[in-house]
C-alpha cells in the first residue's frame, strides 16, 4: 500500500474564540483562518506545522459551531468524538486539548480495508467540503456513525483529499512539528495499524494512553498532550 503520512493534529476546544486564545498563549502564534464544516456542524481554525520531515502537516483547532444546524442526516455524534460529555467536561474545565490526528493517504478505500481486516472499524468514508478563499475545498474522511476516535484517539482517522491541499495555501506560522507519539496499552494493535497504512514518521511506545505533539514554537519547545482523553 502506498504510504500514510502525518495531514493534521486536531485540538478540541468548547469555541474557536477559547481556540485561539489557547493558541496565542501556548503556541505564541496567532491561528490562521479555517472554514465551516456543515456535514459535522463544526469550525476551525488552522496553523501550518509543515517541515521537510512532515511537508504537509498543520494544526486544526475545531470546536461545534453554535449558529449552525444540526447535522443532516441526524448523527450519533459528530467527528472526533466532539459529542462526546467527557470530552466536553474536560474542555471546559481544563481548556483546549489536543485530542486525534489525521493520517492522510492517497486512496481510502483500501486503507480502511486495511483496518477493518486488522479488526478496527474506522467507519465508513464520507465526502465533505467546504467553501474557502481559492474555492471549494474537497476530500473524503473516515468517521464512523457514532463520531469515536478510537483506542483513545491514538488511531488516526483517514482522509484522502481532492485536487488541492489546505496546506498549500497557509503562510509559514514558525510553528513546525517536530515529533508525534503514540502511547496506549494496546500499542501492538496500534503497530499492526500503523504498518498496514505504511504510515512514517509516528512512535509508538506501550503505557498509559497518551498522545505527544512536539512542536518547535516562538515559546520555544512544547509539548501538547491529549492525557488519555
Amino acid at each position: 500500500m502506498p504510504l500514510a503520512q502525518i495531514d493534521h493534529l486536531v485540538v478540541a476546544a468548547r469555541s474557536l474564540d477559547e481556540a485561539v486564545r489557547w493558541c496565542e498563549a501556548t503556541l505564541g502564534v496567532t491561528p490562521g483562518p479555517g472554514g465551516e464544516h456543515p456535514l459535522m456542524g463544526t469550525h476551525n481554525r488552522l496553523l501550518r506545522l509543515a517541515t521537510d520531515h512532515f511537508p504537509t502537516s498543520y494544526l486544526e483547532l475545531i470546536a461545534i459551531n453554535p449558529i449552525a444546524p444540526q447535522p443532516t442526516p441526524a448523527r450519533a455524534g459528530r467527528w472526533f468524538d466532539l459529542d462526546s460529555p467527557a470530552l466536553q467536561s474536560a474542555l471546559a474545565h481544563e481548556g483546549p486539548r489536543l485530542v486525534h490526528f489525521v493520517a492522510s493517504v492517497p486512496a481510502i478505500g483500501p486503507a480502511l480495508h486495511a483496518m477493518t481486516a486488522l479488526g478496527l472499524d474506522r467507519g465508513p468514508a464520507l465526502a465533505a467540503s467546504r467553501q474557502t478563499p481559492r474555492g471549494l475545498l474537497q476530500w473524503q474522511i473516515s468517521v464512523r456513525d457514532d463520531g469515536q476516535r478510537l483506542l483513545d484517539g491514538c488511531l488516526p482517522t483517514l482522509i484522502e483529499w481532492g485536487d488541492t491541499h489546505p496546506a498549500g495555501a497557509m503562510p509559514e506560522s514558525g510553528v513546525t512539528l517536530q515529533a508525534l507519539t503514540l502511547i496506549h496499552p494496546r500499542a501492538a494493535d496500534l503497530r499492526a495499524a500503523c504498518d498496514a497504512l505504511g504510515l512514517q514518521g509516528v512512535v509508538i511506545k506501550e503505557g498509559p494512553a497518551n498522545l505527544l505533539g512536539t512542536l518547535r514554537t516562538p515559546r520555544g519547545t512544547v509539548v501538547l498532550e491529549s492525557k488519555g482523553l
